[in-house]
């Protein structure tokens, strides 16, 4: 499971954003994190699951920018590539490139960014705290696609956000280190095309401290998939005086991942911050046709260092189609700037 606490959620903006955020300015920019942390199944009904995972991830992504509304930018991400299935430290780690691109700006309201990007579709990964917050909803993220995203604002009406694009399958979806191989079209998944025939789009729009999302996408068959996938999410959060923060979002797919399998996924979310303390629990569901459903309910407590690092934990009751594990994780989270 990829973990995320609250207070580093500054790290998870969509790269398009964060390259022209600095457009007008020439020169190198470059922010990251190191996360270490722990994910143990401390009990189940299966002794087969209780395993213990002991991770590194570390992330670094560099701008640099010609100071015309033009920067080109990467992201390099290193981890475990592979699931674990016995206790592990460490094992299986490899790096790889997880975005680049180039961006550049049309007007005073429109962004383009051409490369191997994230388009945007959902955002509970992003918007939820504590360590198992988004751990369903990281199954429907869009990442290492190759196309062009565009992020357009609609004069005070929020942001349109939307790109044509397909799953890497260039010599950039291998790793090093632990290579994780090549990925090839003719292996299947929806989206796995190796043509720009993939939409997504969204809108995003934020009122006073209530922040709103729509989107839709099209993801093609690919060789050897049931049919295309065609999917929808909508997101709702509000944060309130006083350090409380809520967020909820569902998503639905016909097909998903190319599959007869219709699937719906449901994210609550809700965060307290005393001081540099943030409280935050979770209820999640995902619901698959031919597996059934999968909750995932959580709380979790972090701590903010003024240096800006941060220490989280939390306790997760897993119920997948009748097997229950009950999972303990804590990571500490190292921000890294230059």
């Amino acid at each position: 499971m990829t973990t995320k606490t609250y207070a580093a959620l500054a790290f998870s903006a969509p790269v398009l954003l964060c390259a022209n955020a600095a457009l007008a300015e020439q020169g190198f920019t470059w922010e990251g994190e190191i996360e270490i942390g722990n994910e143990q199944v401390i009990s189940s009904d299966v002794a087969a699951n209780e395993i213990r995972n002991t991770y590194a991830i570390i992330t670094a992504t560099g701008t640099y920018s010609f100071g015309n509304n033009m920067a080109i930018f990467s992201t390099l991400t290193a981890e475990s590539l592979t699931d674990p299935t016995a206790d592990r430290t460490f094992d299986d780690m490899g790096l790889y490139v997880e975005e680049l691109g180039f961006s550049f700006g049309l007007g005073q309201s429109t962004n383009v960014a051409i490369g191997k990007l994230h388009p945007v579709f959902g955002s509970a990964w992003d918007d939820t705290a504590g360590f198992f917050g988004g751990t369903l909803s990281e199954d429907y993220e869009l990442l290492e696609q190759v196309g062009i995203l565009a992020d357009v604002e609609l004069n005070g009406a929020g942001t349109l956000s939307f790109g044509i694009f397909f799953a890497d399958d260039t010599g950039l979806s291998r790793s090093w280190g632990h290579d994780r191989g090549r990925n090839r079209s003719n292996t299947g998944g929806a989206g796995n095309t190796g043509k720009l025939d993939n939409l997504a789009i969204q809108w995003n729009h934020e009122v006073d401290n209530t922040r709103f999302h729509i989107g839709a996408r099209h993801l093609s068959a690919s060789q050897g998939d049931v049919d295309d996938e065609q999917g929808f999410v909508a997101g709702l959060g509000h944060s309130f005086d006083g350090g409380l923060d809520v967020f909820a979002e569902v998503a639905a797919f016909d097909n998903f991942g190319g599959t007869a399998d219709d699937a719906t996924f449901v994210t609550l979310n809700a965060a307290y911050g005393i001081g540099s303390w943030t409280l935050s629990g979770t209820l999640s569901q995902r619901d698959l046709d031919t597996s059934g459903k999968t909750d995932l309910h959580s709380i979790a407590v972090e701590y903010e260092f003024q240096n800006g690092m941060a220490l989280g934990g939390a306790l997760a009751f897993h119920d997948d189609s009748g097997v229950k594990d009950t999972i303990l994780g804590a990571n500490l989270i190292i921000p890294l700037g230059g």
